[in-house]
C-alpha cells in the first residue's frame, strides 16, 4: 500500500515540476531553471550555473551566473530554449524580458498543461493498475483473504481518486494562472 502511494505521489511531483515549466504572463525564476546549456564541455541545467530573480515592477527576470565567463553561453542557451523570450546580455548578467502573451499562445498552453495533466492521470492510474494486479495474484495465491483483497482495491481506489483530484486541482490552478492577463 505504501509503495502506491509513494509511486502516485511521486507522479504528482513530476507533474508539478512539469507545470512550473509552462510560461505564465507573470515573470516566474522556475521557467528558467530546467533550460540545458552548453558548458564547460557539457550539457548543465541553468540552475547549477546561476541564480534567477524576478526583477520587480518589470516584467523581467535577473540571472546572475556563478561564472560570469558563462554569460553568452547562458545567453545562447535560453534562446535556444525557443521560449519567445527577448534576451539582453549585459556586463554581469542576463536580463530576460518576458513580453505579454497572445490569447492564441495562453489557449496553446492551456492545452499543454491539460495534456500533462491528463499523463499524470494516466500514471496515477497504471500505478492503480499494477497494485490490483499484485493484490489478485497474492488472492490466488491464498496469502490473503476474499475480504482482504476487497479493502485493498478498495483503499486503492480512494487513493486513486484522491491523487487525480489533486491533479486536477493544480491543473485548474495553473489553468487560471496563464490565462491571467
Amino acid at each position: 500500500m505504501d509503495e502506491v502511494k509513494e509511486n502516485m505521489q511521486n507522479a504528482l511531483h513530476h507533474f508539478e515540476e512539469e507545470l512550473k515549466n509552462l510560461r505564465t504572463n507573470r515573470p516566474n525564476p522556475a521557467i528558467l531553471e530546467n533550460i540545458a546549456v552548453d558548458a564547460y564541455g557539457t550539457e548543465m541545467k541553468l540552475r547549477d550555473l546561476a541564480s534567477v530573480s524576478v526583477i520587480e515592477g518589470k516584467r523581467q527576470l535577473l540571472v546572475s551566473p556563478f561564472d560570469p565567463q558563462m554569460l553568452g553561453t547562458i545567453g545562447k542557451g535560453i534562446e535556444k530554449a525557443n521560449l519567445g523570450l527577448k534576451i539582453i546580455v549585459e556586463a554581469t548578467n542576463v536580463r530576460v524580458s518576458m513580453p505579454l502573451m497572445s490569447e492564441e499562445l495562453r489557449k496553446g498552453i492551456v492545452k499543454e498543461a491539460k495534456d500533462k495533466s491528463e499523463k499524470a492521470k494516466v500514471t496515477v492510474r497504471d500505478y492503480r493498475r499494477r497494485a490490483n494486479d499484485k493484490i489478485k495474484k497474492q488472492k490466488i495465491d491464498g496469502e490473503i483473504s476474499e475480504d482482504e483483497k476487497k479493502k485493498a482495491e478498495k483503499l486503492i481506489q480512494e487513493q486513486t481518486e484522491q491523487f487525480c483530484k489533486k491533479i486536477d486541482q493544480f491543473c485548474a490552478l495553473k489553468e487560471k494562472d496563464i490565462l491571467e492577463v
